[in-house]
């Protein structure tokens, strides 16, 4: 097997172990939520009920990986979090206020996890970028060996704690300045704009760092 086929191979197999949490985190509760809603379910009620997939997705992720999902938990997080922010805020501006609060507590988590002993993105990179096996997670969390892996993890941490704190600062003002009507559409593009620009940008850091982890075997 050639390197190229090796790395689409491994590619391949990160993308299905991704798919379950997408699933459960993200396409489902979406769904449900939107379902609900539609059949006259109070928002409250209808992200608690859609905040069931990730629980399920988390039962049985640790059932059969013997771990926590941490893709799953912040998905967790996130929607009873917005639960407790439609309990809260009940009016069409404080909606997206709340929204910005809610990326901004985000934001805050991640910078926060500066001061553990490993940063978010060292657990959502694991999850992300191996395939779930027993070898590929030894091998991941063997980089943290390397200086300039435990750098660029931070790095990565600081970038994306970062970013979320700014979109919820512009967020809140928007809200205000806004019409209703174009703060459903930015509020809908802006979190997929900025989220795929950090995909972009976290993507290139890794191709560099692991060139940088060639250059250095080869010498």
């Amino acid at each position: 097997m050639t390197e190229s086929q090796d790395r689409r191979g491994r590619a391949l197999s990160s993308l299905l172990n991704l798919l379950p949490s997408v699933l459960f985190g993200v396409v489902l509760p979406f769904v449900t939520y939107g379902m609900l809603t539609d059949r006259g379910y109070a928002p409250v009620t209808a992200l608690l009920l859609a905040s069931l997939w990730p629980v399920a997705d988390l039962v049985l992720y640790l059932a059969v990986k013997r771990r926590v999902d941490e893709f799953g938990l912040m998905m967790l997080v996130l929607l009873l979090l917005g639960a407790l922010g439609a309990l809260v805020f009940d009016s069409p501006r404080l909606f997206f206020v709340k929204d910005a609060a809610i990326t901004g507590l985000l934001g805050l988590t991640f910078l926060g996890s500066l001061a553990l002993s490993r940063p978010i993105m060292f657990y959502l990179g694991r999850k992300f970028a191996t395939d779930g096996t027993p070898e590929s997670l030894a091998y991941w969390n063997g980089l943290w060996q390397y200086p300039g892996f435990r750098r660029t993890q931070y790095l990565l941490t600081g970038v994306w704690g970062g970013a979320f704190l700014l979109e919820a600062i512009v967020g809140v003002p928007l809200a205000y300045v806004l019409p209703t009507q174009a703060m459903l559409l930015v509020g809908n593009v802006l979190p997929i704009v900025v989220v795929a620009a950090l995909i972009t940008w976290t993507i290139f850091m890794a191709k560099r760092g692991r060139a940088r982890m060639a250059a250095a075997r080869s010498q």
